[in-house]
């Protein structure tokens, strides 16, 4: 880890993401002309935020990339699509791409140390409640990116809780950081969020009642109102909401229920995030079309670079990643609940081919061009509400099985399905019945593939083909260079 430890930013977005920094690199110097100003640490936040969000990281591989892939979402002819879908870490390919994660993902955590390094000395500098959201964001961000590290490097906490799985980084030293266990990692980053959490507590504009969640052109929605452009558009970065969020995610990684449920909680009842409208999911007019569930979004990465990348992969003619039909039919049910599922009928378009079997385009993430307008930005989701009711129907089954089947009814009302399930229903049938959901709902994010190695569940393709759940599938292996620092 030593060469990813100290790392200066050399270019860094502003606010406004259309102005940039020139900082000299390795430089004492610069590093001080940087953290001389609450705007230095607020454009050294925003630099992070630009890292994080590009094609390296969650604007490119770990959003729409082979997590997906490898939750067999798609059929492929091309033969390393093919050995990726088989979990062959092998392929040279995918060994530079996992470098290329490892790397760039230590980089922003360079970063973000370089700036919690030194806030606490600097904390005069800030106004109002700019030091506690700089540092709070900043330690929130930490944490997240670490914990997806553990997620693909580490085994499952279900597994093997004192595996070594990877560094947990929190100085800016010349010397390594020694390997920390699955546990290790976890409680590190519970700390990270627990501090951010009440960093953000009664400083976050997002907790006020008058922040009004909202599409930008909505009259009521107020999240682009504040006079000062760091405090606007708070669902785009780690927001109070985005860090209790996290906190759930990551407690039910570490099975305490109680804990993932409590935060899961604080996103529902807080009502923030309103469910979106059918009338708005299928607008006939495609410039006021909310294909992503905008308003549900806790937290998203800005990603309108990515856009090319996107209609490449999902939804150009003979896009890279594509599904049959029997895939499609398969996953979101058509033969019995699923006829009225509103992300089958508007995520996909149907393409026949008389030379081949038909195929179904992902159209999740496009876009209008000039001069037609859109509803909102282009958005990489990283937390949603729907996930939120997810892990607190998973977190409550054990103790009250009502109040299970209840959140879980209620968000699927909310994608036109309204077949209830009763509490009755047994927990190895509510689990599947949740596994079903993450590979629907999260269909291009991602986010399958980590519940079925959270829970140690085969992955099984529609044809039927089975991979055992095991560390052989689920585990990354480091990038070569880093292989002998485990030990």
């Amino acid at each position: 880890m030593k060469k990813y430890l100290i790392i200066f930013i050399s270019l860094i977005a502003l606010s406004s993401c259309k102005k940039f920094l020139d900082i000299q690199p390795e430089s004492d110097v610069s590093k001080e002309e940087l953290f001389s100003s609450e705007e230095g640490f607020k454009e050294a936040l925003n630099g992070a935020y630009v890292g994080l969000a590009g094609a390296n990281l969650y604007g490119g591989n770990l959003t729409f990339s082979n997590l997906d892939i490898m939750a067999q979402n798609y059929q492929f002819t091309d033969a390393n699509f093919i050995r990726i879908a088989a979990f062959d870490y092998s392929l040279a390919s995918y060994v530079q791409k996992i470098s290329i994660i490892w790397t760039n993902a230590y980089k922003q955590i360079g970063n973000l140390n370089q700036i919690l390094s030194v806030i606490d000395q600097r904390k005069s500098l800030f106004r109002d409640q700019n030091y506690e959201i700089v540092k709070g964001e900043a330690l929130a961000l930490r944490a997240y990116m670490h914990f997806d590290l553990l997620r693909m490097f580490g085994t499952s906490y279900q597994n093997n809780p004192n595996f070594k799985a990877m560094p947990y980084v929190t100085t800016v030293d010349t010397k390594p950081t020694p390997f920390s266990t699955v546990t290790e990692v976890i409680d590190k980053a519970i700390a990270d969020l627990q501090e951010a959490k009440n960093l953000l507590r009664g400083k976050d504009p997002i907790l006020l009642t008058s922040y009004v969640v909202g599409y930008p052109t909505d009259e009521d929605a107020t999240e682009l109102k504040s006079p000062s452009l760091f405090l606007q558009n708070r669902r785009h970065r780690m927001n109070y909401y985005a860090v209790a969020g996290t906190l759930a995610r990551v407690y039910l990684y570490k099975n305490d229920k109680v804990n993932s449920l409590s935060n899961a909680k604080e996103v529902i009842d807080s009502k923030k995030f309103p469910w979106t409208l059918q009338a708005d999911f299928f607008a006939d007019d495609v410039t006021k079309r909310d294909r992503i569930f905008y308003n549900e979004l806790v937290f998203g990465w800005y990603v309108p670079q990515s856009r090319e990348q996107l209609v490449g992969l999902f939804s150009r003619n003979n896009p890279d990643y594509s599904a049959t039909a029997d895939q499609i039919n398969a996953i979101y049910n058509l033969g019995t609940t699923g006829a009225d599922d509103w992300r089958y009928k508007q995520w996909f378009r149907l393409v026949r081919d008389a030379n081949q079997s038909d195929r179904f385009y992902l159209q999740k993430y496009i876009t209008n061009t000039t001069p037609l307008t859109n509803l909102h930005p282009l958005m990489a989701p990283a937390l949603r509400l729907s996930e939120l009711y997810l892990i607190a129907a998973e977190a409550s089954f054990d103790t009250n099985p009502g109040a299970a089947v209840d959140y879980f009814n209620k968000f699927r009302t909310q994608r036109g399905i309204g077949t209830a399930v009763t509490a009755t229903v047994a927990k190895t049938d509510f689990i599947n019945l949740l596994k079903g959901e993450y590979r629907k709902e999260f269909y291009g994010e991602s986010q399958s593939f980590f519940m079925h190695k959270r829970l140690n569940l085969d992955i099984i393709t529609t044809a039927g083909l089975i991979y055992p759940a095991s560390d052989k599938i689920f585990v990354f292996p480091l990038p070569i260079e880093e292989q002998t620092n485990r030990n």
